[in-house]
């Protein structure tokens, strides 16, 4: 009643309000809501208005993408204890929630030549033992203002983090080659070894061009390619481009060159990599999922992949 009040003292007054109130058997006195607004706040009320704050704050600096549960477990990694439920109720009152992924077109095309494919050594098992055991790549589409960009991913199955990319005008072999450079140039500078990595694609020309697949030999990468065509036998690299898209390209847009596309793209792995929670990695950023594991390989003093523990 008072909030009713409050908006609309300024048009109609305190107390002609507060008769017609008391005049529709709603009794409340003028004395009573100067009472109520002198009142301070209650605890509840102020620690609502403090989580709120901090709600915000993680909803902003993820992108605007985390729904109430991502927004929970990084409130919880911060040490700053809040239910679920209130989460969810303090994001509904202002007017937070997470992005929608939706589903994602092919933009590779498809290479004639079938005898010239590799098998599917995946088999749309989607999982790794250890980093630098299987990784998947793909190719999705960004409309600007100046044209299309294309942008390239390179993803290790076992902490989804990405481990190469590219953003190009054209969609030519060069640019997935580009975006298999910057995997293998990152997983060197890291003192990884790559030898023996199975590298998964669909049956796009870019993946199967001879430059393509030499560069994947050169590296000791072994080639696999979906055997049946369709958007599942690369489904966590799809997955990939779904959450490139719905978290910035959808979100952000529309975008004016292939430049800002660049840009955004650098700052958003970068984030996904070192910041972002995803579920697969146990609510972990990828980046920390994979030290997590290289730390208990170092003190089990072996390189043999193992059951990972993050506790």
């Amino acid at each position: 009643m008072v909030a009713y009040i409050e908006a609309r003292k300024g048009e109609f007054g305190v107390e002609p309000i507060c008769r017609a109130l008391s005049s529709a058997q709603v009794k409340i006195a003028p004395s009573s809501y100067y009472a109520a607004r002198s009142r301070p706040p209650s605890a509840r009320a102020r620690r609502d208005a403090h989580l709120a704050g901090e709600i915000a704050r993680v909803h902003r600096e993820n992108y605007g993408v985390y729904g109430a549960r991502k927004v929970w477990r990084q409130l919880r990694r911060e040490g700053i204890a809040a239910a679920r439920c209130t989460v969810e109720r303090l994001m509904g009152q202002a007017g937070l929630a997470g992005a929608v992924r939706g589903r994602s077109r092919r933009t590779t095309v498809p290479a004639r030549a079938a005898a010239a494919r590799p098998a599917d050594l995946l088999e749309r098992d989607f999982t790794a033992a250890a980093p630098n055991r299987r990784w998947v790549a793909d190719i999705t589409y960004v409309a600007t203002w100046s044209g299309f960009a294309y942008t390239a991913f390179v993803t290790d199955l076992f902490s989804r983090k990405i481990v190469g990319w590219r953003v190009a005008a054209t969609l030519r072999a060069g640019l997935a080659l580009d975006a298999l450079e910057h995997a293998l140039w990152q997983r060197v500078r890291d003192r990884q070894d790559v030898t023996g990595v199975v590298h998964h694609s669909d049956r796009g020309v870019q993946y199967l061009s001879i430059a393509y697949t030499q560069r994947l030999a050169e590296a000791g990468a072994v080639a696999s390619v979906g055997s049946r065509g369709d958007s599942y036998d690369n489904a966590a690299a799809e997955a990939v481009n779904a959450l490139y898209k719905a978290e910035l390209i959808y979100r952000n847009g529309p975008w004016r060159t292939i430049e800002d596309v660049e840009l955004a793209t650098l700052s958003w792995v970068d984030w996904y990599n070192n910041r972002r929670l995803h579920g697969y990695c146990r609510n972990v950023p990828p980046a920390e999922y994979e030290d997590h594991y290289h730390q208990q390989q170092h003190q089990a003093g072996t390189h043999q992949p193992g059951q990972l523990s993050l506790h």
